[in-house]
């Protein structure tokens, strides 16, 4: 059993002060990845300070729409018709994870779509910081192919049963949580905690009802696309109350074709993208790049999805002789971004 495949682990016998006094190990399953996007199911593992298991929970949600991408989450119309909705929900969600550290493999996806819920719900969820295992197993160098939950589930012998059902999905990241939380303490590595700031607003648009199910797979996150659903929803509004920290490294100059990002890099963004805006943002901010609301001569690189637009960024890109990549181009580089050099 996990409880018991992890309490028989032993734990470093000084553990470092500043580390957390808990954890929520946190998985959603949506209807997809934009902003307008609903949660469908979450999973919700607590830990104490050393990773120990408490107790888990777990709970479909009717979304009130499409459900998206049923080839991937399983989860139908007709599953999710008597589910309760979020604000139902929402105050046993909150106790699981009050006062705890909200611990998910690409933790900025989940965090924003649990924030959005509550904005939804006219609440606060109560979470102040949050942990990616993506950017722990980079601190911690563990040698895996890629960044895949697979992969580090591989990497410790975790055993998937059910990928991308929320509880399945939850209980194979705690699982590998705790040895790399073990670690980390041992190596006094420093977690790489970031702050979450709840959303101030939010306006709802029309979306498509539940029963309008999507019927083709898409390729986004672990296979979501972005436009599923069809019918004639348009993004939320809604405005994170929240500014990006200044980034702690020196711009090391422009990107070369062929080479690796390197922490301190200027990115800057223009256009439509298929994962949104604030996503691939948070995304670059937390591999060591700087993100640039706009493009200078010191940019070190712009990512559109449409380098023949005539947006001022992409102008000025070609004035300036920025490099230019798509998207898809730039989530495989933010795969392996070079560290800053030392000073």
């Amino acid at each position: 059993m996990l409880e018991d495949r992890m309490t028989t682990a032993s734990s470093p016998t000084e553990w470092p002060a500043a580390y957390p006094q808990g954890y929520a190990v946190v998985d959603v399953e949506t209807t997809g990845l934009a902003r307008d996007d609903r949660i469908v199911s979450a999973a919700v593992y607590r830990l104490d300070a050393r990773g120990e298991v408490e107790d888990h929970w777990y709970t479909t949600v009717n979304p009130e729409r499409d459900p998206g991408p049923v080839w991937i989450h399983g989860l139908t119309s007709e599953a999710l018709e008597g589910a309760p909705l979020f604000r139902d929900v929402a105050e046993e969600f909150a106790g699981r994870l009050a006062d705890r550290v909200l611990v998910a493999h690409n933790a900025v996806f989940d965090w924003q779509m649990i924030a959005r819920e509550y904005a939804r719900a006219e609440r606060e969820a109560p979470v102040r910081q949050r942990l990616c295992t993506i950017a722990l197993s980079k601190e911690l160098a563990l040698p895996l192919p890629n960044h895949k939950l697979e992969s580090l589930a591989a990497h410790f012998g975790v055993v998937q049963q059910r990928a991308h059902h929320a509880l399945d999905d939850a209980r194979v990241l705690a699982e590998a949580f705790r040895p790399s939380l073990r670690a980390a303490a041992a190596g006094g590595v420093r977690l790489p905690l970031h702050e979450c700031r709840p959303l101030t607003e939010w306006q709802d648009r029309p979306a498509p009802r539940i029963g309008q199910q999507a019927s083709g797979p898409g390729g986004a996150r672990g296979g979501y696309g972005g436009g599923y659903g069809g019918g004639g929803y348009r993004p939320s509004s809604w405005r994170p109350s929240r500014k990006r920290p200044a980034c702690p490294h020196p711009n090391p100059g422009r990107y070369e074709e062929g080479k690796r990002l390197k922490q301190g890099m200027r990115v800057a963004f223009s256009g439509d993208t298929s994962v949104e805006r604030e996503l691939l943002e948070d995304r670059a901010a937390e591999a060591g790049l700087h993100v640039a609301t706009s493009l200078s001569r010191l940019t070190s690189l712009l990512v559109t999805n449409d380098p023949g637009s005539g947006t001022s960024k992409v102008v000025k890109a070609r004035q300036y002789g920025t490099p230019v990549i798509d998207e898809a181009a730039f989530g495989q580089l933010l795969r392996d971004v070079e560290p800053a050099s030392e000073e």
